[in-house]
């Protein structure tokens, strides 16, 4: 696959979750990094490592529900055989939290057996994320009540606040990207499912890249869903036989590829094409 544009996306205020994180980490337990399922490993920031030092770190796969679940499984898994805790949630419904809470309490005691710490003291958990990941809405299903602003869009959490629950104290950050994306596959990635601002990228170049990468893994499922044949097809054609389908014509039946595209961005992010994964485990 081709990618016409080097997409990057770094706000200032990222700058300053970046620092926030580092003037925070010494009183922190546990660090808990939220995921997006349709790409595990797109969605990880590879900054985080230096950030956090030596605190454990519990991977939580969230928006289980919009990705392949077989896939999902084969990630979960590749995690735990390489040693990484992580668990499968979902943040709307709350499947997975029980056991994310465990896999908390039983970092935070390693953490502090043998540590000065007050008498019954609640670990402290700082959760971080890419922007999108569903971390506030994950926070929000946690507490029980909507402490933390959510957004179908990156950039709704702009401060750090301190979250008191019954099993320990959470910390929340803004989320992170982190300054350049080496591939520029992850940065493509990114702004499929939502991480980047719409307004930096080219929509139609994107999503003409997405029904590309839908045609070669999930042809079945992009057939059914728009009523299409796409075998052979290049993305662009893909982009207009949809557009097409949908009614998105100009003047001299032309079609408007942005308006297509926008659609066809809009379905993919609210899993109305299919339950899809982009990223795969290296085994």
């Amino acid at each position: 696959m081709i990618f016409l544009e080097t997409i990057n996306w770094y706000p200032g205020h990222m700058v300053k979750t970046k620092r926030l994180i580092k003037e925070n980490i010494k009183v922190i337990d546990v660090v808990v990094e939220i995921i997006d399922a349709r790409v595990p490993e797109s969605s990880r920031n590879p900054v985080l490592k230096e950030l956090i030092g030596d605190r454990p770190l519990l991977l939580v796969i969230n928006k289980e529900d919009l990705a392949d679940e077989e896939i999902t499984m084969r990630w979960l898994n590749y995690y735990k055989n390489s040693g990484q805790a992580a668990v499968v949630v979902n943040a709307i419904t709350g499947k997975g939290l029980k056991q994310m809470k465990a896999e908390i309490r039983s970092l935070a005691e390693q953490r502090m057996k043998g540590k000065s710490y007050k008498a019954n003291a609640l670990p402290r958990v700082m959760i971080v994320g890419i922007p999108n990941s569903g971390k506030s809405s994950l926070i929000n299903k946690l507490s029980g009540k909507n402490v933390a602003k959510t957004g179908n869009k990156p950039g709704v959490t702009r401060g750090q606040q301190w979250i008191n629950l019954k099993e320990f104290q959470l910390m929340d950050v803004p989320g992170i990207l982190w300054p350049k994306f080496e591939c520029q596959e992850i940065g493509f990635k990114l702004a499929i499912t939502g991480a980047i601002g719409d307004h930096v990228f080219d929509v139609t170049e994107v999503t003409i890249g997405l029904m590309e990468l839908l045609a070669a893994e999930y042809s079945q499922t992009l057939d059914e869903k728009y009523g299409i044949n796409s075998y052979g097809k290049t993305g662009l054609e893909l982009v207009e036989m949809v557009g097409r389908k949908r009614g998105c014509l100009q003047k001299g039946g032309v079609v408007n590829l942005l308006k297509a595209s926008e659609i066809i961005l809009k379905e993919f992010r609210a899993g109305k094409i299919g339950k899809i994964t982009l990223d795969r485990p290296k085994n």
